[in-house]
């Protein structure tokens, strides 16, 4: 039994449509990415999969139940990591902890509790008030909660927004670390380098729906190429080698101050200038191309 099944699912707010007939499943086990640019409809579906916003149309199953019905069944199996940080201040880390467990009606809390702050590295901070806590901290406390109860499916909605590379490379081992063990997990992102990372598979999301979804190997032999050719100049430079590889049938686009060819091995003698430099195709490519977005 897949642990989503999202079918032809719709979400307008007013004149936008944030979520327009998307098709997802997810098998158990699977760490998939959703990977798309700002407004592309990933929160939004993550907020319909817990419950907090209820679909205009279509049909959610989440670890075998119907949503939003038995939506509250569903979130007791469930662990969310949500993109905002909401833990309760006013308490320690431990506390924090202990105060789901219990929502979740665990049987040994202590022990719960203990197993999380261990996952999420913040034993010696057990006893820490949370505002005194580093934003990473913070965000590491946020995914122990989530996995306070130990969940069948678990929910990651941008988790890394926000943090200097560093600490974002510190929650990817976390959270790769959970997907070796075999916990099934949809995340959203709008980080190339964490969907390329973490994910099984990514769903390459835009205006609402999927539009390409594969392992990042697969997306990018699918829709880059082995090469890629960047091309540094002048403005009309740059102009007059994306015109003829174009005219050629080549697929170009933008890449920072220069011009990326994709798939340049299939290029002719000359359309690829002797200065460019040259590299293997990249689910960067793959997202700029599909989404026509740049980057992050």
């Amino acid at each position: 039994m897949p642990a989503i099944e999202l079918h032809n699912l719709k979400k307008s707010f007013g004149p936008i449509n944030a979520v327009d007939g998307l098709d997802l499943v997810v098998e158990e086990g699977v760490c998939l990415g959703l990977l798309g640019p700002n407004g592309a409809g990933k929160s939004t579906t993550m907020k319909m999969l817990t419950g907090q916003a209820i679909p205009d149309a279509g049909e959610i199953r989440v670890l075998g139940y119907k949503l939003p019905r038995e939506a509250k069944q569903a979130r007791a199996e469930m662990g969310v990591v949500p993109q905002l940080d909401n833990l309760d201040i006013d308490v320690t880390v431990e506390e924090n902890l202990a105060v789901f467990a219990r929502l979740y009606r665990v049987d040994d809390v202590p022990a719960a509790v203990e197993r999380a702050l261990e996952i999420a590295r913040l034993t010696d901070r057990r006893k820490e008030a949370v505002d005194r806590l580093s934003g990473g901290m913070r965000r590491r406390l946020l995914l122990a909660r989530g996995l306070v109860h130990e969940p069948r499916l678990l929910l990651l909605d941008e988790p890394t927004v926000g943090l200097d590379p560093q600490i974002r490379t510190e929650l990817w081992t976390l959270i790769d670390g959970l997907r070796s063990r075999g916990t099934t997990i949809l995340m959203s992102t709008h980080y190339i380098e964490e969907a390329e990372r973490l994910a099984d598979e990514v769903a390459v999301v835009a205006d609402g729906r999927v539009i390409a979804r594969a392992t990042p190997k697969e997306l990018i032999a699918e829709h880059a190429g082995e090469k890629t050719a960047e091309v540094y100049g002048p403005p009309d430079r740059l102009h007059e080698v994306r015109s003829a590889a174009e005219d050629a049938g080549l697929r170009v686009r933008s890449a920072g101050p220069a011009i990326a060819i994709v798939g340049a091995e299939m290029a002719g003698p000359g359309l690829v200038p002797h200065d460019a430099i040259h590299r293997a195709g990249s689910l960067e490519d793959v997202f700029v191309m599909l989404t026509g977005e740049e980057a992050e």
